[in-house]
């Protein structure tokens, strides 16, 4: 058993690993991540902390599946690609999703966390490579070629960055490559005022920082950088796998207008 001595944002990434793992016991799971379930096993850690029911958990696994489905579409196009996928945690995203020999796959985190990838999750299959820093750094990025359309997916991420933070990390992204999306999840402003209601966040003792109200203030950051999709966590696809009390939850949210623009998932394209 891994015993976990991982703090604050780097602690709430347990709370979406478990979401995962509970919702892949589920009879009517979405995502099937059964990396992740065997994970949960091998952890040493009161996972009661995160506070994730089932409504939570099948939450968490919807989000990914989402953009596990982009990332699919954006590698059906471009079949020789770089993906990024920035912030990786103990997300399973690179054993769940299906890709040719062509692809060139690059998961970053931080050191300690990448030492935990190593002891809890196996080696991905084909042109894969594990970083170890900070994704704010400059180095990681410099090593990456540029010689391919790139896909950025940041799942659990902005909201952890400052503004400043988010805005040089997605100017650096858009100008060394030439063509590529972003795939990611935002916090609008009133989901981070309301922080503290998060268990995940509450508990670990994280801050969140960045909201994103509209995503015009991505598009600003690149010339051509222009939004596909942005949708609102209350009208995503598979809202069907909540059980009854998280759908009723979902629909009285959907109807307060500052509480249905709390979450989004964003995908732009330059």
């Amino acid at each position: 058993m891994e015993k976990i001595t991982l703090t604050g944002a780097q602690e709430t990434m347990l709370a979406t690993l478990y979401g995962r793992a509970v919702d892949s016991g589920r009879a009517t799971s979405v995502l099937h991540d059964n990396e992740a379930r065997r994970a949960v096993d091998r952890i040493d850690y009161d996972f009661a902390k995160t506070g994730m029911n089932t409504t939570a958990a099948v939450g968490v696994a919807i989000r990914a599946k989402v953009l596990d489905d982009w990332t699919r579409e954006f590698l059906q196009r471009n079949p020789s690609c770089t993906v990024l996928h920035l912030a990786c945690g103990l997300d399973t995203r690179a054993h769940r999703i299906e890709r040719p020999d062509t692809v060139r796959w690059i998961d970053v985190d931080m050191p300690d966390v990448v030492a935990l990838r190593h002891k809890l999750l196996p080696e991905p299959q084909g042109d894969y490579r594990l970083v170890a820093s900070s994704v704010t750094e400059d180095a990681w990025l410099a090593e990456v070629p540029a010689d391919r359309p790139v896909v950025a997916v940041f799942e659990g991420l902005s909201m952890y960055l400052t503004r400043d933070e988010g805005h040089a990390l997605i100017r650096r992204i858009t100008s060394r490559f030439a063509s590529g999306e972003l795939l990611f999840d935002v916090y609008g402003s009133w989901g981070i005022k309301l922080q503290k209601l998060v268990p995940a966040v509450r508990n670990a003792g994280a801050t969140l920082h960045w909201g994103v109200d509209d995503p015009r203030e991505v598009e600003a950051l690149h010339p051509g950088l222009t939004t596909v999709d942005a949708w609102r966590s209350v009208d995503l696809p598979y809202l069907d796998a909540l059980p009854r009390s998280g759908r009723i939850q979902m629909k009285v949210v959907s109807a307060i207008p500052k509480l249905r623009d709390v979450g989004k998932l964003l995908r732009l394209r330059w």
